[in-house]
């Protein structure tokens, strides 16, 4: 974390992926996305084999939240490789495990890995291969999940060959897979991206009761981690530490919302929606207030953005760049970048804190997101409430000192603040044992318990299934989503869109930078798809395709790639939005102009961004230049007319 940078000030929202509204229930962890994550020591000694669902892919393992001291995901991923753990890589694309590792790619329709997994518990059930014993001391609910997976609730058994026809994956390889992780120490990975899907809960909880039928779940190398291969450092052996952080204090107000319905919430004051087995109702917003963040980069569907933006009464945004959201605002006040102000870099994954002294002063009127708040404050009556007295310097020393206190319990001694700002990093030494997940819990789940209803790991969650929600209910189910290759809509647009991180730049940071620039095709961000989908439509390699459906079309640069399996496209995310006209086709390539925007269930209502289906043709005309890094824009689109 920046902890200068990057203040929120919209309303208070909560829930941007969909396992951090499953797994407190399910496996009771307060940190869904983070852990507990067995550290790669630990698997590296331990683990033979390791099922990857979404892969581990290499470009996002060189960033990390707040900043990597070292960059350790693809070095042990490598040193597993050379151990000879075997590794299988679920995922439409070849690359998202690095080929070079020699991990066995298992092909997989998108959005359809629920059904794969249930495939195999059916194997392990039916060839009693589970262990019966781990599921009735440490799970509750199996019972009610064997019926499901024997179709006994539904006429449907979930088998190999009933998969096989909704994933693509043969069910010879599924009979094959399900045996192998039963002889091997084995651990099942998932990739935070598939939550970003509609019903994107279920294969987290499939997995979990995967690993809980192989009765591994808390031995070393064994059970599941959600987001290996995610960022620099997931799975890194470290210490756990109290980081030196900005004190956020608390919200007089009670109004929350889920962070994914924002335009929801814009267009629909007042409109009743259900979370997490709550029901509220859209508070009628006014003004808006943005820091720290880029909606017109991760948003669905940035038309239905556009128009709820034009809704409150004013937008201020704290910006240090000409984004398409400062270009929808009213106020932008400019804000520092990281080279203008003394801050302290620091992850919760990391072994390092950084001392990030100013490399310049600040450019133009440019302040930091404290220094912007504190005279907001000062103007409204409370400034010394806010800033406490202390200026940029003094609560940097301020927050070193609480968190150097705050670790001395664990043993993990931090120089004095003077010493940390003249060397510049600290570093925290790495644990003397690996760590395992669930540990405690599987030594002894009485002292141990988790933090569910039951204590115990719920394959069947009374409290979810209380919720009488039809698209999340008290097990992991198959439940087709809204957009997929085997949906109706696939006749009409019969390409599975993936809008993944990008290899040149961080999200959309940097996409004006020579790396980004220099991967665009004609000024147009890349986008692959497989030799036989390109033949089929008349597309060659280098060539400008529209990529279309019924939400919008954007222009893109086509890359023809085997690594992306047939029936599926690849256009990553950050290409910064520039619309030819109000409302029409993005000429840069943003993926969300295409994307469906609608909450996963009603449990979570996280972002669906990875069910889209589109088409694509390829262009023979003229095309406008991308002119959106070229500066403000004189006007914004007129405001559109009332719905």
């Amino acid at each position: 974390m920046n902890l200068f940078g990057g203040a929120v000030g919209q309303i208070n929202s909560y829930s941007f992926a969909a396992a951090q509204a499953l797994l407190p229930h399910v496996i009771g962890t307060l940190d869904p996305l983070t852990g507990p994550l067995s550290s790669y020591d630990g698997i590296l000694e331990n683990t033979r084999m390791m099922v990857m669902f979404g892969g581990a892919p290499a470009k996002n393992m060189q960033v990390e939240s707040g900043g990597a001291g070292e960059h350790m995901g693809s070095v042990w991923l490598r040193r597993c490789s050379e151990a000879s753990i075997r590794m299988v890589s679920v995922s439409p694309i070849r690359d998202d495990v690095d080929t070079s590792l020699g991990a066995q790619w298992l092909p997989i329709r998108p959005n359809t890995d629920t059904a794969l997994i249930l495939a195999l518990c059916h194997v392990l059930v039916t060839e009693e291969l589970h262990d019966a014993d781990f599921l009735a001391k440490y799970c509750v609910g199996f019972e009610r999940f064997e019926s499901y997976v024997l179709g006994k609730a539904d006429n449907i058994a979930k088998t190999p060959e009933w998969a096989e026809a909704i994933s693509g994956v043969p069910a010879r390889q599924i009979y094959d897979l399900a045996r192998a992780m039963v002889r091997s120490r084995t651990m099942i990975t998932m990739a935070w991206s598939l939550q970003r899907a509609d019903h994107g809960e279920q294969p987290y909880w499939a997995a979990i009761a995967l690993a809980a039928m192989l009765g591994q779940i808390g031995l070393p190398g064994g059970g599941f981690g959600f987001g290996y291969g995610a960022e620099a450092n997931l799975g890194n052996p470290l210490q756990l530490m109290d980081l030196p952080t900005f004190p956020t204090g608390s919200s007089p107000l009670p109004t929350r919302i889920p962070v994914a319905r924002i335009a929801d919430m814009l267009l629909e004051p007042g409109r009743e929606y259900e979370f997490n087995g709550t029901k509220a109702s859209y508070p009628d917003i006014k003004l808006v207030y943005w820091a720290g963040g880029n909606p017109f980069h991760h948003h669905q569907d940035i038309n239905k953005l556009v128009r709820a933006f034009h809704r409150p009464d004013t937008i201020v945004v704290n910006e240090c760049w000409w984004t398409a959201t400062a270009r929808h605002a009213d106020i932008v006040l400019p804000v520092t970048t990281t080279l203008e102000r003394n801050d302290i870099g620091a992850a919760r994954r990391d072994r390092f804190l950084i001392a990030m002294h100013k490399a310049v002063s600040p450019v133009g009127d440019a302040r930091t997101d404290f220094e912007i708040f504190a005279a907001l404050a000062v103007r409204c009556g409370f400034g010394s409430a806010y800033d406490e007295g202390r200026d940029e310097m003094r609560w940097l020393h301020h927050m070193y000192r609480t968190a150097q206190h705050q670790n001395g319990p664990r043993g993990i001694d931090f120089p004095d603040f003077d010493q940390f700002w003249s060397e510049g990093h600290v570093e925290v030494p790495m644990p003397s044992r690996p760590y395992t997940a669930f540990e405690d819990f599987r030594d002894d789940p009485v002292a141990h318990p988790l933090r569910t209803p039951s204590g115990r790991i719920e394959l069947f969650s009374s409290r979810i299934s209380g919720f009488d929600y039809e698209d999340c209910p008290g097990h992991p189910v198959w439940i087709p989503p809204c957009e997929y290759l085997g949906a109706p809509l696939a006749q009409k647009f019969p390409l599975h869109l993936l809008s993944n991180q990008p290899k040149t730049r961080l999200h959309s940071q940097m996409d004006a930078a020579g790396p980004s620039l220099e991967s665009k095709i004609l000024g147009r961000e890349p986008m692959r798809m497989h030799p036989a989908d390109a033949a089929r439509r008349g597309i060659a390699d280098g060539q400008i395709v529209r990529v279309w459906n019924d939400r919008g079309s954007v222009f893109a640069g086509s890359v023809l790639s085997e690594d992306v399996m047939p029936g599926v496209v690849e256009l990553a995310t950050g290409a910064w939005y520039d619309p030819a006209q109000p409302f029409g086709p993005c000429l840069h390539g943003n993926p969300n102009v295409l994307t469906e925007d609608k909450g996963t269930s009603r449990l979570a209502q996280g972002p669906v961004a990875h069910s889209c289906l589109v088409d694509i043709e390829p262009w023979f005309w003229d095309l406008p230049a991308v002119t959106v890094h070229d500066g403000v824009k004189a006007a914004l689109p007129e405001r559109p007319a009332e719905d």
